[in-house]
């Protein structure tokens, strides 16, 4: 018999399929029973679409079923035409590829092409996306339809393409590294491989990038659909509300559903996400194209985030979006590799979805396993550190939890004023830290300080890992909600390791606080959120993580130097400020506008009514590193003191007061006695309702003193 050159490929595209055994055995279980199905296989382009079309069709001419292949265009020809082309035999296979371009083609076989085959007719269609809504619940379809998702292909099969290709030992790795399973990127890694010997690069190689992109963007019907493609990329998962923001649109639904019925992506409870492969390519070439567009999408989704971690209610959303915010920081040279676990995409948030933290203090047997953890790690004078401190309200353990329930590490958190906490141990981190409170934090009453005792992994103690990663997230996130800390004490075992990323998030070495403890010297760091409140802290976060320099982006310093004033001092500044409040240059000298509120105040851009887009550096406001004049400083102080009236006039109880209030500061009678009358009060119920008024009033501002982040914190 002539050896024909079709057979001759045949064979070459035999031997050169690798992988697919789930969907080969499912294949072949149905050309053995004999019943008729419509096998609906979808996936990206390049997954291996028509590569499986044409396995399967090998597979039906070993069964004794030859098969027939179309492309979806031509199955929009003339019924006598088609029919030709299809023969009517009762154990018919066909296969039909490429419906992705081709709406009215998808159509015509599933009202007219698939209703005439016979009832044993075995056809396999092939498309990018899942089928239309309209296909599944139509009660025809139930039993014959079956969905044949592709994914990438595991480590194993990957490998052993690249070993079919030829692609040499040395290479084979890095490309493994690359196309990550997606089989059209390992067949241009062997490309590559085979012109240059090897596969550079730390990413997708350019020629990847372009084979990819072509096949995967062709998809998107407008500009605003391939900006959401590419916003999709930059973050973890994208919902609506932040693709809206994204797009800068009022309703981003008609964007969602396109993205999320793209095989390319991943739907999951918080939004979609592509491929990790597919997130590498649009990365890749956005950061190639339009550099200053990628940094807008981040300065977006920083935006965003800080939006949604200083709003009150969902915390388990607040909690999520901490780790959303850290992936922005994943091209970071200094914090990026400090939280690896995170920068990893989809395969690191799923290893720190397997991990849990206790949602409060823990005791009993999940204290003694945090006990067990220390000893470990750190001696057993620090397991008994760690069970005593359990005994005091000042402190808190919390455990993180792994898959199988057994505590995988822990943290212990321990506010503290001027002077250890009555009862509390004897702890010479608690000692050097009070010793530099009295000395330097300059704590009033009602601030306290926040000492990160102890931190620590179950395996790989204070080592970058997964468990450290999701420590340091819900640090932050005691940092930023909740009780908030006028300073942050954080002590490291291996201060040097750690000291670039500390300083890179502004946390500031603290000799004066280093301790021993079971023999090991340990190096604190600290954060004072009076100076640099939270969401300033954010905004300068996003700004140094796009930064070629880091250290170059210096801490905002929104209203110069602050000035520590005590309640007394305060309230005395307040009345003060009230009596300028109208008058020109009447808040020029006052000492509230180097106080904390104000600096937050201009830090995040004023009273927050205003929400841009973040693309200046702050948080949707007006803030900038550089700090604020003299005139924003004054505004500032005068939207605080009308925020805080506004909040006595609200409240029904606080009502009388505000009136006086009114017409005596905000909007002058001219005198005590012309607004005594215009309230209709005798003098002395005047003066009563005044003075209440004033107090209140510094109340409401001293509490945004103590807690000031800005005006938008909760």
């Amino acid at each position: 018999m002539t050896d024909r050159l079709g057979d001759r490929l045949a064979a070459a595209r035999d031997e050169g399929f690798v992988g697919r055994r789930g969907e080969s055995a499912a294949f072949r279980a149905l050309l053995a029973s004999g019943r008729g199905a419509v096998v609906y296989v979808h996936g990206p382009g390049g997954i291996g679409k028509t590569s499986l079309l044409r396995h399967f069709a090998r597979l039906a001419a070993r069964a004794g079923r030859p098969a027939v292949q179309l492309e979806a265009p031509g199955v929009r020809c003339c019924e006598e035409e088609l029919a030709e082309r299809v023969p009517d035999r009762p154990d018919q296979v066909l296969l039909i590829d490429g419906l992705d371009d081709a709406r009215a083609a998808r159509e015509a076989v599933r009202r007219e092409l698939l209703p005439r085959l016979p009832a044993g007719a075995l056809v396999v269609l092939a498309c990018r996306t899942a089928p239309p809504p309209s296909w599944r619940p139509d009660p025809a379809w139930q039993g014959l339809l079956r969905l044949l998702p592709l994914g990438p292909l595991d480590a194993a099969d990957s490998r052993e393409l690249l070993t079919r290709r030829g692609v040499p030992p040395a290479a084979r790795e890095r490309g493994l590294a690359v196309a990550r399973g997606h089989p059209l990127a390992l067949v241009l890694v062997a490309d590559v491989a085979a012109l240059s010997g090897a596969v550079a690069g730390t990413g997708p190689s350019p020629q990847i990038v372009r084979a990819l992109l072509a096949g995967l963007l062709e998809a998107a019907p407008t500009p605003l659909h391939r900006a959401a493609l590419e916003a999709s990329s930059q973050v973890l998962s994208t919902s609506e509300p932040l693709l809206a923001a994204f797009l800068d649109v009022p309703d981003a639904r008609t964007y969602f559903d396109w993205l999320r019925g793209l095989s390319v992506m991943e739907a999951g409870i918080r939004g979609v996400r592509p491929h990790d492969l597919v997130r590498d390519v649009l990365d890749a070439e956005l950061r190639r194209r339009a550099p200053e567009r990628r940094a807008a999408l981040h300065r977006r989704a920083s935006a965003y985030y800080q939006r949604l971690s200083t709003q009150d209610g969902d915390r388990g959303r607040q909690r999520a979006v901490l780790g959303d915010f850290a992936y922005l920081h994943r091209d970071s040279p200094v914090v990026g590799p400090l939280l690896e676990p995170v920068a990893r995409g989809a395969a690191g948030a799923a290893r720190l979805d397997r991990l849990s933290v206790s949602p409060g203090p823990v005791t009993g047997g999940e204290l003694v396993e945090a006990c067990t953890v220390a000893a470990i790690h750190e001696g057993i004078e620090a397991a008994r550190l760690v069970h005593d401190w359990s005994r005091c309200p000042e402190a808190a353990t919390y455990t993180v939890r792994g898959p199988d329930g057994v505590a995988a590490g822990f943290y212990t958190l321990i506010e503290l004023g001027g002077v250890p906490p009555p009862g509390a141990p004897d702890d010479p981190a608690v000692r050097a830290a009070c010793r530099w409170l009295d000395a330097h934090g300059e704590l009033r009453g009602g601030e306290t300080a926040l000492l990160v005792r102890f931190w620590m992994s179950r395996d790989e103690y204070q080592a970058v890992s997964p468990v450290q990663s999701l420590i340091t997230l819900r640090l932050t996130r005691h940092y930023l909600t909740g009780r908030r800390p006028a300073v942050t004490l954080l002590p490291f075992a291996d201060p040097e390791f750690w000291e670039r990323g500390c300083a890179a998030t502004d946390f500031a070495r603290l000799p004066a606080a280093d301790f021993t403890s079971g023999g090991r010297r340990f190096g604190v760091f600290a954060h004072d959120w009076r100076r640099v409140p939270g969401l300033a802290w954010l905004a300068m976060l996003t700004e140094r993580a796009r930064a070629e320099d880091p250290s170059a982006v210096a801490p905002p310093v929104p209203c110069g130097p602050l000035r520590v004033l005590d309640r007394e001092a305060f309230a005395a500044a307040v009345r003060d400020a009230l009596r300028g409040l109208v008058r020109p240059d009447g808040l020029r000298d006052s000492p509230l506008l180097e106080a904390r509120l104000v600096a937050g105040r201009c830090a995040t851009g004023g009273t927050g009514e205003t929400e841009g887009t973040g693309e200046t550096g702050g948080a949707g406001g007006t803030g900038r590193p550089g700090g604020a004049g003299p005139e924003e400083r004054v505004v500032a102080l005068q939207e605080a003191v009308r925020a805080a009236a506004a909040a006595l006039k609200a409240s029904p109880r606080d009502r009388r007061a505000f009136r006086a209030l009114h017409h005596t500061y905000l909007r002058p009678a001219g005198s005590q006695a012309r607004a005594a009358e215009l309230l209709r009060l005798p003098m002395t119920a005047y003066r009563r309702h005044l003075a209440a008024g004033v107090e209140r009033l510094t109340e409401l501002l001293w509490q945004e003193e103590l807690a000031s982040g800005g005006p938008d914190t909760p």
